[in-house]
């Protein structure tokens, strides 16, 4: 196993062709003061996330008047959401309890490409919920012929398959680099930049794929969702009532503040870094966050502005209340 931050001199290093390490050593909470304290919140973030994203799961799968292209949409965000906080919180919550921040190279692999799946599934899966929005303000009496389950059905798929196909490229790519330097990354998980960056082989290539993912899955999907929105408000200046335009507008509230969540704090961090130096542990910080808010966030934005989930909760509650009555009842009987 190589030390982290282990240097070696240069006639060594034209000596090694290739050097996998056994284990990658994940640095990054480190050297940031209070630590604990935010893996307090990283816990509670997790709770919520997986209790929520549950829920809105079990009751789209429960319902039958939730089958429809809008509520599979909804659906696949909460699944991508899901498996994103599995994928990478615990990992984090291990690292502070157990004080363990080494990982196998393998399992560092599959850290890597499960996060960034998870991460394209959502960006992408924004995108279709931002086109079934556009299509049911633009042509709503034809929404339902145009939007139907097939039609959502095959683009969800495509996200999938498109999210896979990409994500193991660029993950299989960095298995041609060799590691003789350092085994350190200076992430928060094994992360895809940190990792290729410390290779001390040709990592030209893993640079090409971290700008094409950076431009399929982050720069692509927030001009396609902000086209589509221009087109959005296009449409409302054609309603005459402004009670008309809220209406219209209200049904995009919750998906809008979802893309704001997701979007821009990742996009601020990239262009933090492209026009000043932008500190490590502002930038671990400010990722972290907007890889764990958004999945936490999402199911409650859902359920408080959706009448569909709020009227199920309230069937649910006033079905609960019925069994209570009941078992009450027989229980004085006997």
């Amino acid at each position: 196993m190589l030390n982290r931050s282990v240097n070696m001199n240069s006639s060594l290093l034209q000596n090694v062709s290739f050097v996998r390490p056994e284990y990658f050593y994940i640095s990054g909470f480190s050297g940031i003061p209070f630590v604990k304290y935010y893996f307090i919140f990283l816990f509670v973030t997790y709770f919520i996330a997986v209790f929520g994203n549950s829920f809105v799961l079990i009751m789209i799968m429960t319902d039958r008047s939730l089958h429809v292209p809008k509520y599979m949409a909804i659906f696949n965000l909460a699944l991508a959401d899901f498996g994103e906080t599995n994928a990478l919180i615990p990992n984090l919550i291990k690292t502070f309890l157990f004080d363990s921040q080494y990982i196998s190279y393998n399992a560092c692999l599959a850290n890597m490409f499960f996060v960034f799946f998870f991460i394209s599934v959502q960006s992408l899966t924004l995108v279709v919920l931002a086109y079934d929005r556009y299509i049911a303000i633009r042509l709503p009496l034809r929404y339902h012929a145009i939007v139907n389950n097939s039609l959502m059905s095959a683009a969800l798929m495509a996200v999938w398959s498109f999210s896979t196909l990409v994500v193991t490229m660029m993950v299989s790519l960095i298995t041609r680099l060799s590691f003789c330097k350092t085994n350190e990354v200076k992430s928060y998980f094994c992360d895809h930049g940190p990792i290729y960056t410390t290779a001390c082989n040709d990592n030209t290539v893993n640079s090409v794929m971290a700008k094409l993912w950076t431009v399929l899955f982050i720069y692509g999907p927030l001009i396609a969702v902000t086209v589509s929105y221009i087109g959005i408000f296009i449409e409302l200046t054609k309603i005459t009532t402004w009670e008309g335009r809220l209406k219209a507008l209200k049904t995009c509230f919750s998906h809008m503040f979802l893309v704001g969540i997701f979007l821009f704090p990742i996009l601020s961090t990239y262009i933090a870094a492209l026009t000043f130096t932008l500190h490590p542990n502002a930038r671990i910080i400010n990722t972290s966050l907007s890889s764990a808010i958004p999945p936490m966030v999402n199911p409650i934005i859902y359920v408080l502005n959706t009448k569909e989930f709020k009227d199920f909760i309230v069937r649910m509650l006033k079905r609960r209340s019925k069994v209570m009555v009941h078992v009450l009842a027989n229980e004085t009987n006997l």
